[in-house]
């Protein structure tokens, strides 16, 4: 498994990551068997939230896994916080100390490689964020920090308090949701592709050594379903297929290789907890696209070029 730098954190991590936000649909068995093949895969980078599964997948997890010391030090672990489902966003110092102390609870971990701020909060005080963070290094629950869904001045905002980088910014990113590729190709032009809806957060991150992690790698739209074997994507998927064919792997492999070309050098959450389907997307990190292959793709997606 290839492996790249989290951010400014000097940590080798792969460049696939396990989401676990489904790891609720399986059993105590069957979530172990899921978590060895990862970790056969070179996956050692399991992604939480605290709202997943009503942090019932984060219970799941650590019973699956068995965590111990010996475990615990093979793995690296990331959880977010900040959601209050259906009713708010609180980045508050409070919340997030209370957040990173259940989450500490539910994984039977003493501490996170990372935590991410799951969503901007519109309420946010940049000096309880950066406070909440300092005590949480200082005492050892957690090692780096990152964001989630931010924009380059939400990130500006926090970085004007906090000690240290942020190591990663999780955002939406697909094949066929890669607006932050459009706007970057489709400059000054009144496309519908030119509409900056980000920030121009991609050049942002690339700037600052952020690690853009990608959630939702196969979807379109926001949960409208997944495009592979879509047929609303003919053409996308015909050239995913011929690709595929060409290296001898899957759609889903050269989907995930696609993102991998990328020279931000992202890292994909693979939200599947189907061991197949995880192997395939594992595949993508022996597979170097050309750039030819890179923009039939895109094209193909249904983006343009001016």
């Amino acid at each position: 498994m290839r492996t790249i730098e989290l951010g400014k954190s000097k940590m080798q991590v792969p460049v696939i990551a396990s989401g676990c936000m489904r790891m609720n649909g399986l059993d105590e068995k069957q979530a172990a068997f899921f978590i060895e093949k990862a970790l056969s895969l070179g996956v050692n980078f399991f992604e939480h939230a605290d709202i997943y599964g009503k942090g019932e997948c984060e219970k799941i997890f650590s019973k699956a896994i068995d965590m111990k010391p010996s475990v615990r030090e093979k793995i690296i672990l990331q959880s977010k916080c900040g959601i209050v489902p259906g009713k708010m966003y609180d980045l508050s110092k409070e919340h997030i100390l209370k957040s990173v102390d259940e989450i500490l609870k539910r994984l039977q971990t003493e501490y996170l490689d990372v935590l991410a701020l799951h969503r901007p909060d519109a309420l946010v005080e940049p000096e309880e964020v950066a406070e909440a963070f300092r005590i949480l290094k200082e005492s050892g629950k957690v090692r780096h920090f990152g964001v989630s869904n931010h924009k380059p001045l939400q990130m500006e905002l926090l970085h004007k308090y906090l000690d240290e980088p942020l190591v990663t910014d999780q955002l939406q990113f697909s094949i066929t949701n890669s607006s932050m590729v459009e706007n970057g190709l489709e400059v000054n032009m009144t496309t519908k592709g030119a509409v900056d809806r980000d920030g121009s957060v991609l050049d942002y991150c690339r700037f600052h050594d952020i690690t853009i992690q990608t959630w939702s790698p196969f979807q379109y739209g926001f949960f409208e379903g997944v495009f592979l074997n879509n047929e609303k994507f003919p053409e996308l998927n015909q050239i995913l297929k011929e690709i595929a064919t060409r290296y001898e792997v899957t759609p889903t492999t050269i989907a995930t290789a696609w993102i991998l070309r990328h020279p931000a050098h992202m890292q994909v959450i693979a939200g599947t907890m189907n061991e197949k389907r995880l192997e395939e997307i594992c595949k993508a990190s022996e597979i170097t696209l050309s750039r030819e292959e890179w923009y039939q793709i895109y094209l193909a997606a249904g983006h343009r070029l001016p």
